[in-house]
Formats: structure tokens, sequence, C-alpha cells
């Protein structure tokens, strides 16, 4: 099981899905807009390509092309931070270009606007009130330096920020009840439609899964279909929930950017094709793409040009910029521990010796009472630290200690030079990584390394 896999199978044990492991499929597969989905696209370093045009651009040039579109779909990898400097960027420029910018949050569900209207309103609130008062690490979890230049930016320059998931147990309802089990109240984030009949999406869904992947490649019907119900509602929920903002606060020229996993943007198969059920207005999207990472032997240079209508080229995707442990947890039921559900190859968590069953009792001697506080006391942790975690076994408690350190490059078989690689259409891009909703602490689970969807 890859890294991918193993970060999914957590949101799957907690939250339903959230697309986060990919098999290399994913980025050329002949669907999404007729007009392109039989051509492809250029992934150009440090370059935006229209995939309509084919045209290599300027993030000046890119918002000028957005002049008239309503709602920007922009896909990221949650530990990716070049994902998140191209978000910033398109922010900024689109800002510049004197658009009324509006920016819709996957990081926050619909429920907690509160706190994001005090950010918008309360100048003089600091980044760490912030934080701590709108639990961000209960909300969402990585860590927050990924996230902060976005928020700084939007809080400078007036530009409000709208949380538009759903709160996560309406999500766990559907995917284990049916939405006939939802309350009146978690109702109201959703739209009235959510439409579950595209097999254009369910083939895209599929391929999010590696054949390798022994849980997941050759999962029963019912539990796809399940999943798939989860990840349409996170989907519908998103872009629903940014459009009503738009609707509110948006004047003439404004432009709602949604920023949101990748695997939500693929395609506009996603909250794309969800919101156009309720919206006739100019809808785009962008996804980066970094060239290659340490878990492939190719370089990306080509993606299915329908895959979205701006592509961004990265730098090649090495490690997180913060330590992650590699080891996975469903989410916490009341009054019990989490519990080990896997362990991520070459992980630090396997070299720390967790084991499938551990129950996590203490991190640094600070009881694991929540998702919460774990991730807080993760996001104090650099490469090179260590942690000390307490864990229950057979009945027995076991000090386990948890050394963040990287694998060098060449053990972890770095991508080939670009001469080297087969043409697109024969090679395997990697997928980047589609995180969705996060369900565990970083603390408990490895992040895929480029997130791609939730």
């Amino acid at each position: 099981m890859n890294r991918r896999s193993l970060a999914f199978l957590l949101t799957i044990a907690a939250a339903g899905p959230a697309v986060v492991g990919a098999d290399d499929r994913a980025l050329d597969l002949a669907i999404g807009d007729p007009a392109r989905k039989d051509a492809h696209a250029a992934v150009v370093l440090d370059g935006i390509t229209d995939a309509r045009t084919a045209d290599v651009i300027t993030p000046a040039e890119l918002a000028a092309r957005l002049d008239g579109v309503r709602l920007l779909f922009v896909g990221e990898s949650h530990t990716n931070d070049d994902f998140h400097q191209a978000q910033l960027r398109v922010i900024q420029e689109l800002h510049k270009r004197g658009r009324q910018v509006l920016i819709g949050l996957e990081m926050y569900p619909a429920s907690e606007q509160e706190w994001l209207e005090r950010w918008f309103a309360e100048k003089e609130m600091t980044e760490d009130a912030f934080v701590a008062q709108s639990r961000w690490y209960k909300n969402w979890g990585y860590h927050w330096n990924y996230y902060s230049g976005i928020f700084a930016f939007a809080h400078a320059n007036g530009i409000r920020m709208f949380g538009v998931n759903a709160p996560r147990t309406l999500v766990q309802t559907v995917r284990m009840k049916g939405f006939e089990a939802l309350t009146a109240e978690q109702r109201a984030y959703l739209p009235e439609r959510i439409d579950l009949d595209s097999e254009e999406h369910k083939q895209l869904f599929r391929a999010f899964f590696s054949s390798a992947d022994a849980l997941h490649g050759s999962m029963p019907d019912e539990m796809f279909q399940t999943m798939f119900r989860a990840q349409c509602t996170w989907d519908a929920a998103m872009g629903w929930n940014a459009l009503q903002a738009l609707k509110k606060h948006g004047g003439e020229k404004a432009i709602m950017v949604v920023l949101i996993g990748s695997g939500h943007v693929a395609y506009g198969l996603g909250a794309e094709r969800q919101t156009k059920l309720w919206f006739d207005g100019r809808i785009a999207s962008l996804v980066p793409i970094p060239v290659a990472d340490a878990e492939r032997e190719t370089v990306v240079t080509k993606v299915r040009a329908s895959y979205a209508d701006f592509v961004w080229g990265l730098p090649p995707e090495t490690d997180p910029l913060y330590p992650t442990l590699g080891v996975s947890t469903p989410e916490q039921k009341s009054g019990e521990r989490f519990k080990v559900i896997a362990v991520a190859k070459d992980s630090v968590g396997a070299a720390a010796g967790f084991a499938v069953g551990d129950e996590l009792v203490s991190l640094d001697g600070v009881p694991i009472v929540d998702k919460e506080t774990t991730n807080r006391l993760m996001s104090l942790k650099r490469w090179g630290d260590a942690a000390e975690y307490k864990v229950m076994r057979g009945g027995q408690e076991v000090t386990l200690t948890a050394h963040f350190r990287r694998n060098p490059p060449q053990a972890a078989g770095i991508a080939k030079p670009a001469e080297a690689a087969a043409p697109a259409e024969a090679a395997k891009p990697a997928m980047p990584a589609m995180p969705g909703m996060p369900a565990m602490p970083p603390a408990a689970a490895k992040p895929p390394k480029t997130e791609r969807p939730e």
C-alpha cells in the first residue's frame, strides 16, 4: 500500500471518501469536456497552460483570461507548499486586476463561518489568536503555515473568506446511512439535488485507487457506491456553499476562488459538475501539477487537456515541509482511543515500531484525547525532532520513540531526467494527491505527497 492509499484509508474509515489515494491513470483519462478529452495539454515548469488553447501564460495573463468568470475552482495538495504559493499568486493577480475576490475554503465547514467573519472584520486579530479560536487544528489539521500567506493577504486586503465544506458528521451520515438519515439542520448545508449518476465521475473515482492497493483496488461494489455517494456530497456541498456566498456577498465584478483538493476539481466532474445544476454563470478550473516526485521514475510533460481549464507546472515534489508519522487511525469515537489501522512502509512510524492494533495513549506525555490536541502538538515538530509515544499493545503499555527523519532522495527513487521519460501517453504520470477533509491528526497519518483530490 503506497503513501497515498494509506492516507485515503484513514479518510474512508473516519469520514467517507476524501479522494486522497490516486493511481497514475487519473491524469490521463479520456473523460470530461468532449472538446478536449482526446487532446493533451503541456505541463511546463513555472508556466500556466491554457488547456483550451495550448497557450503557456503568466499569472497576470491568467487573471485577464478569467475576466467574466464568477467561480474559479483551484485544486491543491494539502501538504505541498508550492500549491499554496500558486493559489496565493492567483488571488493576488485577480485582486491587482481590480476584481472583487472572495475565497471559499475546504478547510472550514460552513457551520464555522463565524470565525472567518471575525478574521475579516477584526483587523487587530493575530494569526495565533485566529488559529486557536477558530480551532484550525480541529477543523482541518494540516499545518497552518501552509495556508498562512493566503489568510494574511486576505486579512490585509479586506478579502472575505468563507467555509464551504460540509460538517464531517454530515458526510459520515450520508456514507453510512444515506441522505434520508440527515437532519433538517444538516440538509441546510446541501442543495436540494445531488447528482450521483455520472459514469465518467465513477470512472475517475475508481482511477483514484491504485490497482496495487489491496484494500481499495478491488473493493466490493457496495463499498464503492457508499464512498462515491459521500464524495459527491462533498463536491455538492462545497460548490453549493461557495455559490450561496457569491450570490450574497459578490458584486458585479466578483469572483469566488474556491481552494479545494485537486480531486474535487479534476475534469470538472466534482464540485463544478454539481454546481452547474444550480448556476449558469462562467466557471473555470486551475490545477497545479508537480513535474515529478520522489515516487515515480518519469517526468510529467503532458496531461489530458480536459483535466482542467488551466494547469500550472510546479517543481518536483519531495517531502512535505513538516514531519508526519505515517500511521493511520480511524476517527475517534467518544471514550475510545485512536487505534492504528495501517502503518506506511518506510515511514517514521514504521521505523519507530508502530503496529496495526496499537492504541495511542499519549504524545510527549500529553494524553491523546482528541485530534485537535494531537494536531497542535505535531505542528510544533520539525524534521530532525523526536517524539515519545505511549501505546497500548496486547494489554500492556509500550513506549515508542519516533525520529522525524526523511529518506534520502536516492532511497526514494527520485525522478529520472525529462529526456529519459516516455511520452505522456505511454508514461504513467503520478496523480497529484487530492485529499479532501482531513479525518485524522497529521501526527497519526502521513499525508499524500502532492492533495491529490479529498
